[in-house]
């Protein structure tokens, strides 16, 4: 069944059908039931490739993210809270959301490549930045306008939208500084994320402004995992001069340090306070409470879905790229306390 032969049946226009199937103004109520019904009945399915060649558009946003990552197996629900909320003001506007699982053993630029000559999608948002990262290289070469969840040193004229690293990173410096720590010790991704420079940038700003010298001993680097977590409490549990505070790039690494500290006989709070990234329900069950920051999840995911359309407008002045950071707000939890009397 295809729209002619839908037409046919119906005794109407080709125009008419199409109008009606595409919910398009000019449709008597009555025709436009009458279509649709037939339409379900009939078993009529757009050629959607078709239609996307005479209209140079597929109506779809395409979503890379990064598969085989520890964080994600760990059951981690960023991805999911922002894709339902994203895919949502989508949906209001009439386009699809597609997600792209580029595995991290795969070649990423090779996976985009096929993603470029496919055509599927209209446009791209793309996570988990690299410092230098040759995917944004890559897309800027291309016609296939895209956005960035994070940003990247690369140079290139694209959108993107991050959260403030930086700025959760010198405030966890300075609620600890301020209940009278001194030694803090920092959990950083052992990869070349760029999230993660963001927040040693805003660490060592924190303890500049504390006047604090700098430990190399203390700035550690894990995988972004409960079992990294696990191996960053054993190491600054294992410290001959062991830090009072640990600051935590990732909440997916919390449960991993808390299990840490109760293997080998330290408190959480009591002798090394936590200051986690974000606030996640897996920690709620964490005791003491974890400090950490509170971010909006769906208000992202609307956010993203707003900057990836403006890249379509043909307005000039909606459509050019912007960089945009995203705040937290600090939320106090028991496992800040002072430090213990002689550390």
């Amino acid at each position: 069944m295809n729209i002619r032969r839908l037409a046919d049946h119906l005794n109407i226009s080709i125009g008419t059908v199409s109008r009606a199937l595409n919910n398009r103004p000019g449709v008597h109520p009555e025709t436009l039931e009458k279509v649709l019904k037939a339409a379900t009945e009939l078993g009529y399915v757009a050629n959607q490739s078709g239609r996307s060649l005479r209209r140079g558009a597929t109506n779809t946003i395409g979503f890379v993210i990064e598969t085989g990552h520890p964080a994600h197996q760990a059951g981690d629900q960023f991805f999911y809270v922002v894709l339902d909320a994203m895919n949502l003001y989508l949906a209001e506007q009439r386009y699809d959301l597609v997600v792209l699982p580029c595995h991290s053993a795969d070649d990423p630029v090779e996976f985009l490549s096929r993603v470029i000559a496919r055509g599927i999608v209209d446009a791209l948002v793309m996570t988990a930045t690299r410092r230098v990262d040759h995917r944004i290289a890559q897309l800027a070469k291309s016609k296939l306008p895209f956005m960035t969840l994070g940003r990247s040193e690369t140079p290139g004229n694209y959108s993107w939208i991050d959260l403030d690293f930086e700025g959760v990173a010198r405030r966890s410096v300075q609620e600890v500084v301020k209940l009278g720590h001194r030694r803090i010790a920092v959990g950083l991704p052992d990869n070349d994320v760029a999230l993660g420079y963001h927040y040693k940038a805003g660490y060592l700003k924190g303890l500049a402004e504390a006047g604090i010298a700098v430990d190399e001993s203390l700035i550690i680097r894990v995988p972004t995992s409960e079992v990294g977590g696990f191996s960053l409490g054993k190491q600054v549990a294992g410290m001959a001069d062991q830090p009072t505070a640990l600051l935590l790039c990732s909440e997916v690494t919390a449960a991993g340090v808390y299990a840490a500290f109760g293997e080998t006989g330290v408190e959480a709070g009591r002798d090394i306070s936590i200051v986690a990234f974000r606030e996640n329900p897996l920690m709620r069950f964490l005791n003491p409470a974890p400090a950490c920051f509170r971010l909006d999840l769906d208000a992202l995911g609307t956010r993203l879905g707003e900057t990836v359309l403006d890249l379509l407008s043909p307005d000039e002045e909606i459509s050019r790229r912007r960089g945009e950071i995203v705040p937290l707000s600090f939320v106090p939890g028991k496992s800040l306390q002072p430090p213990r009397a002689g550390s």
